[in-house]
């Protein structure tokens, strides 16, 4: 098995990626300004479903495939980039149907639709299971045995990173706390709507 030394570096390494904002905190944080807390913690546990199954598929060798297959990897960046896109509007859009119609109340996004759609953009983001294949053999030492380091490292990857994105979907849904009024409580779920949509731009700008 791998040594301390190294196994403590790759969760260092970690812990870097993870307080680094992507599109996967993005996105979270848009969920806690629309939906709070529960919502948000929520879409932190289906990034770290997605992002075990996308780390699980690179070790696999899938990473090795979008690296060399442009079409691949523009399917699979569109697909994640069109549907956090969509969320985005569809939020924006209720925020705006409930501003016309002057309710104090809006429909929040569900915790269960959160955490799916966090799971799709773990698994869709390509520009993340390329990066596992560049950056996680380099944890990998070649004088034990490769399934159990794999193994090891997803779940040090995906506990860090679970960590540091709960960390920011707890802060932003106790800021949105403070935006009691109905117009504060608009442009809270309207800042969220736009979070979404800029995830969506952001996985679309992913290149390989």
């Amino acid at each position: 098995m791998m040594g301390w030394p190294l196994w403590l570096g790759f969760v260092a390494a970690s812990a870097v990626i993870g307080v680094v904002p992507g599109p996967g905190v993005t996105a979270i944080v848009g969920y806690a300004l629309s939906s709070g807390r529960r919502t948000a913690l929520a879409s932190v546990a289906g990034m770290a479903l997605g992002n075990g199954l996308a780390m699980s598929l690179s070790l696999a060798g899938a990473g090795a495939v979008l690296a060399a297959s442009a079409t691949a990897f523009s399917l699979l960046k569109w697909a994640g980039a069109l549907y956090l896109v969509g969320l985005g509007l569809v939020t924006l859009l209720r925020a705006r149907q409930a501003a016309e119609a002057a309710a104090a109340d809006l429909a929040p996004i569900s915790p269960k639709a959160a955490f799916w759609s966090n799971v799709a953009v773990g698994i869709f983001h390509p520009k993340t299971i390329v990066f596992f294949v560049a950056f996680v053999p380099q944890f990998i030492s070649a004088r034990a045995a490769y399934a159990p380091q794999a193994a090891l490292l997803t779940a040090t990857f995906v506990g860090v990173v679970g960590l540091t994105d709960a960390g920011y979907a707890l802060a932003a849904a106790r800021a949105a706390r403070f935006l009691k009024g109905p117009s504060a409580r608009l442009w809270s779920r309207r800042a969220g709507g736009g979070a979404l949509i800029a995830a969506g731009v952001a996985t679309a700008a992913a290149r390989t």
